[in-house]
């Protein structure tokens, strides 16, 4: 009889059971001893990813690998966990200092909140845990299996327009601008009010089932509204339907609470009846909300907090990447102006909380006088970038880089440009920038140009969450990297010679066909152009 071969992901479920990796930091701190060729495949492929870390690539992305992934080199991408943002003047010292000793100056802020070290070798990685941990930071839980980072309004309990500060829950807004993006989140909690014979109640909308990567899916809202002390219960009662789903085990691929919705048949009406019965209660009927038109979310620009004489100012961070001297500024700013808080948010900027307004300029100046600046253009403050081939394993092009230098051309060919747009830049098909969402999204490839391949980028246009939500469409057209803004100048003038009174760029889109988009991108008529799947294995937990 012949024996039968363990599946990938029987495997990866097998090595779970096995062993807790949270409980086992003695081997971490043997493999530092031993140095890395120490390490078993296991904890390279499995274990490390609970404890937030992942093998770093070469920098040629997926080329030169097997089975759609790339190279691993000797480094490792670490990744803190920063719940809701939040940060003190002390943590943010802390891991700029981390930064420059264990990874070459290369700090990232993520589209979750949280930030990426690159460069760690196995060596500094137990100095890096435990300097985290003494200020109350930790990266256990940032990627893998695991229930991942909670997001939340960063600005909770400072906005003037929020509904609630939901801070003390779990992947939760409060505010009117839902920051946190609960249309492509697992689930997600938006405040909403109800009226009450003794006033005003605040509650929550519920959405599930949200995603991007290479299946993207809005999440779609249930019939219910969560009263506050049924929060916590219910996103709980969400992650035990998810956890016993066997139907989403049987492919590491396809394990994400979306593909209930996609393959098997589910409803919104028979997954609130699920958790209904899992709960013991019943939920009361949702509440009509107010979808936010707000496109960017990001919270940049200095605006006032609901408690008086007080404002924050929000930092444009270029494609997330900030080094230790602006982290250093930063805090000390909100040392010697505010009170010593800070906050990350989901479209990779910082924000510094509770300044007097008297000194809201001084601080808005010396933020922008070390490349944080708190008024930027419509290109830079709208793009989001991936981590790229220069250190991601699953790439097909750099984006970090490219995205900079994208932006100043189009600040060059466009200046002055007003219209809110998001522009998001993604290595590959797993969409960790986020393109199924923007505007204008661009997904890496590659291309054969004079008999070598480039770096090349397919465009999806007119995605939204929010007021105008929707999956971005692709349009057929590809081109080389170094034609890019040449096709968004083209497709940004004529939007100006031909939008409608009031007519933003979604509402543009969605009138003109992808044959006519296309054209314009191009410059002439061009024959469509598939886009090519992924070309390997869909990640689990890779974005940020």
């Amino acid at each position: 009889m012949s024996e039968i071969k363990e599946t990938k992901a029987q495997r990866v479920e097998r090595l779970k059971r096995e062993k807790n990796a949270w409980e086992h930091f003695d081997e971490i701190r043997a493999f530092a001893r031993q140095g890395h060729s120490s390490i078993p495949p296991e904890w390279l492929g499995t274990y490390f990813r609970s404890w937030g870390v992942y093998t770093q690539g070469d920098g040629a992305g997926v080329v030169g690998g097997k089975n759609g992934e790339g190279k691993a080199t000797p480094f490792f991408m670490v990744r803190i966990r920063i719940p809701n943002g939040l940060l003190s003047s002390q943590q943010a010292r802390t891991v700029a200092d981390l930064a420059e000793r264990h990874a070459r100056g290369v700090a990232d802020i993520t589209v979750r909140q949280n930030v990426q070290f690159h460069w760690v070798t196995i060596e500094s990685l137990p100095d890096v845990l435990e300097t985290l941990w003494r200020v109350g930071l930790t990266t256990t839980g940032a990627c893998g299996d695991v229930a991942r980072n909670i997001t939340g309004c960063p600005l909770a309990g400072f906005d003037a327009h929020e509904y609630c500060d939901a801070s003390p829950l779990a992947s939760i807004t409060g505010c009117s601008s839902w920051c946190t993006y609960p249309e492509i989140n697992d689930v997600g909690l938006t405040a909403v009010t109800r009226k009450r014979l003794r006033g005003e109640e605040v509650g929550f909308s519920l959405r599930v089932a949200g995603g991007l990567s290479t299946d993207p899916h809005l999440a779609v809202k249930l019939n219910a509204f969560v009263r506050w002390g049924q929060a916590v219960p219910v996103v709980r009662g969400v992650a035990e339907l998810f956890r016993e789903s066997e139907v989403l085990r049987q492919n590491r691929e396809r394990a994400r609470l979306k593909f209930l919705f996609l393959q098997h048949g589910w409803t919104p009406e028979s997954f609130l009846d699920g958790l209904q019965d899992r709960l013991g209660f019943r939920l009361d009927p949702a509440e009509p909300e107010e979808l936010p038109s707000d496109i960017h979310r990001d919270h940049v620009g200095v605006h006032p907090q609901k408690q008086q004489g007080f404002s924050y100012v929000g930092a444009n961070v270029l494609r997330g990447r900030i080094t230790p001297e602006q982290l250093r500024t930063a805090a000390n700013l909100s040392d010697q102006y505010a009170d010593g808080h800070l906050r990350n948010t989901i479209m990779q900027n910082l924000l510094i909380v509770n300044v007097p307004n008297q000194h809201a300029s001084r601080v808005s100046g010396e933020l922008t006088a070390v490349g944080l600046p708190v008024r930027a253009s419509a290109f830079a403050r709208g793009t989001v970038a991936c981590t790229g081939s220069e250190f991601c394993k699953l790439a097909l092009t750099e984006t970090k880089s490219f995205a900079r230098w994208l932006t100043e051309e189009l600040d060059q060919r466009l200046p002055g440009f007003q219209e809110q747009l998001k522009l998001h830049i993604t290595g590959c098909p797993n969409s960790c920038g986020q393109h199924w969402i923007a505007d204008i999204g661009i997904e890496g490839k590659k291309l054969k140009v004079d008999g070598r391949m480039v770096d090349a980028y397919y465009f999806c246009v007119g995605g939204s969450v929010g007021e105008f939500a929707s999956i971005a469409r692709p349009v057929g057209y590809r081109c080389a990297a170094s034609e890019v803004p040449d096709a968004i100048e083209r497709l940004l003038r004529k939007f100006n010679e031909r939008r409608e009174s009031g007519e933003n760029l979604r509402r543009f889109f969605a009138r003109h066909s992808n044959e006519q988009i296309r054209a314009v991108l191009a410059g002439q008529l061009v024959a469509p152009v598939e886009r090519d799947a992924s070309t390997g294995p869909v990640p689990i937990g890779v974005e940020g």
